[in-house]
């Protein structure tokens, strides 16, 4: 059985729409990393997608010195509708929240979410950066689509405006129900969802009263030990994708 993906061949995210027989330029540094970093030549294949029409093998073609451009070929994948999966999470410092966004990437998540809190680290978020290391991800581990990617708000704005159709999955050291999977068991698979990592140090008791008088809030314990928030983002969205999720 041949592979279900193609990890050999370089693989890179593009803005235009990708159909067969038409040519895409790249950008300075695209060019620079196919040319001068993996050193790929005229006719040299390289998969391209653009989060809406698919998997495309191209094959390089040089335009100067210092750009390229691709020429489409042929569809390798069709697109496919993402995950429904939500992730809210309060912002972290630097490395720590680049790690963070490419695992949630890896995982599954269609948007991603910054969420202020009484106990937040991170006063500013980098958006830019969080869709570069979306993209990143996306490119290097076969992801056809591009999650979403807002801006921060504070916790209580964002459940304000909250739709009463998705399921918020509030990640909380004191729930009562133990074991994620029966917790998650009273979620109907195929219900638009959203996972809620809170800082470091907690939520405040008045922001875990406000979630707990959501509607359809399920919370999730993640076993006896404290993990720091980017561990917690891994374990979280691999319960969630097991049980309610892609995996199944």
């Amino acid at each position: 059985m041949p592979p279900r993906y193609d990890f050999r061949t370089p693989r890179l995210f593009v803005a235009d729409a990708l159909s067969a027989g038409t040519a895409v330029p790249l950008d300075k540094g695209q060019s620079n990393y196919l040319a001068n970093v993996l050193r790929l030549g005229a006719g040299d294949a390289v998969l391209v997608f653009n989060g809406r029409d698919g998997e495309w093998l191209a094959a390089l073609q040089p335009e100067g010195r210092k750009t390229v451009s691709l020429s489409i070929a042929e569809q390798t994948r069709p697109q496919h509708e993402p995950c429904d999966l939500h992730y809210l999470f309060a912002p972290l410092k630097h490395a720590r929240l680049d790690y963070m966004v490419q695992k949630a990437v890896e995982l599954g998540v269609s948007r991603l979410q910054p969420v202020t809190t009484r106990h937040t680290q991170a006063a500013r978020v980098n958006l830019e950066r969080m869709q570069a290391n979306a993209i990143e991800a996306a490119e290097q581990c076969g992801i056809l689509t591009i999650a979403d990617v807002v801006e921060a708000m504070p916790l209580a704005k964002v459940l304000e405006t909250w739709s009463d159709g998705r399921v918020l999955i509030f990640c909380d050291e004191d729930a009562e129900v133990r074991d994620p999977i029966a917790a998650l068991s009273v979620v109907q698979k195929g219900t638009p969802l959203a996972v809620l990592i809170g800082p470091e140090g907690g939520f405040a008791e008045d922001e875990r009263t406000m979630l707990l008088r959501q509607p359809n809030v399920v919370r999730l314990a993640l076993g006896p030990r404290i993990l720091r928030a980017d561990t917690a983002a891994v374990a979280a969205l691999s319960v969630v994708q097991s049980v309610l999720g892609d995996w199944s």
